[in-house]
């Protein structure tokens, strides 16, 4: 497990969550580091479907322009079915993060996939809890890593976005 600086994001709408991104895209915060995860429709809508087209996801649906604007900004897109959460889609590191959990690279144990990659860069197990209520819920994650400026950085300007909830996970200080 190698641990991040991180700063994890509640939003209870698409839309909240959208504005928060484009905030940290103004604020000049580094795409490369910034993830969102979430269910990607409500129970009031029938999702017609997911393609790949070369290196960028399509979704099909009600919502279809919210992932579609993820999915050409961040880098790395993923549908996922995971038991206990169901469908998810994601966007960002995190994908790779939860590809090294359902690869084996990280023991998974009690955690699920996205759990499990949230562990492998150093979130607590309680609070992977709070993340995965939130998507059993509808609510969207907006995760952003990096150095403890960058991070710094991104929590500033996520307080500006009025996010149900979020929280900053520092990583220890490794001794030379």
């Amino acid at each position: 497990m190698s641990k991040v600086n991180s700063v994890v994001a509640i939003y209870q709408t698409h839309t909240e969550a959208d504005q928060a991104v484009k905030e940290l895209q103004r604020g000049g915060v580094d795409m490369h580091k910034l993830s969102i995860v979430g269910k990607g429709y409500h129970t009031d809508e029938q999702v017609v479907g997911y393609y790949n087209t070369g290196d960028r996801m399509k979704y099909w649906g009600k919502v279809g322009a919210f992932w579609g604007g993820f999915w050409g900004l961040l880098f790395g897109s993923a549908f996922f079915m995971i038991p206990g959460l169901g469908p998810i889609l994601a966007a960002g590191p995190v994908v790779a993060w939860i590809v090294a959990a359902l690869e084996g690279a990280v023991e998974v144990g009690v955690l699920g996939a996205l759990g499990a990659g949230l562990y492998s860069i150093g979130i607590p197990k309680d609070s992977i809890v709070k993340y995965e209520t939130a998507l059993k819920t509808d609510q969207f994650l907006l995760i952003a890593h990096g150095t403890a400026a960058e991070v710094a950085k991104a929590k500033d300007i996520i307080e500006t976005t009025h996010p149900a909830y979020y929280t900053l996970h520092e990583a220890e200080a490794v001794a030379a």
